[in-house]
């Protein structure tokens, strides 16, 4: 059974920094997609970050929307994956949800951690 549960959203100021983590639990695989996806209340669900496993490439993928002030990352182990988030915008208020699959980042979901960004 695949667990991801996220933790560290909270309340910051527009131009501060948050650090997301989540824990995950895969019993048998060791190479897969870890992504975040990210939900405001009104709008579609936005994919923000996925991180391709080594025998892929080991690419990272993030939205325009975050590029250059996100920063997706896992532990050697991948069992913890992170998302730096820096210079916020009130516009990252959303719900953050961990991903994780084989074939790409959609196939398991975590709860959710929300992330307030006030201006």
């Amino acid at each position: 059974e695949v667990q991801l549960v996220e933790s560290g959203g909270g309340l910051v100021q527009a131009g501060g920094s948050l650090r997301l983590s989540c824990a995950i639990s895969i019993f048998t695989a060791t190479d897969y997609y870890i992504g975040w996806f990210r939900q405001a209340p009104g709008k579609e669900r936005e994919e923000v970050s996925c991180i391709s496993p080594s025998i892929s490439g080991g690419r990272i993928y993030y939205a325009a929307s975050v590029k250059g002030r996100f920063t997706a990352s896992s532990n050697n182990a991948k069992n913890t994956v992170y998302l730096q988030m820096n210079s916020l915008k009130p516009e990252d208020s959303a719900v953050y949800y961990c991903t994780a699959g084989w074939a790409g980042c959609m196939d398991y979901w975590g709860k959710g951690t929300l992330v307030t960004v006030s201006s």
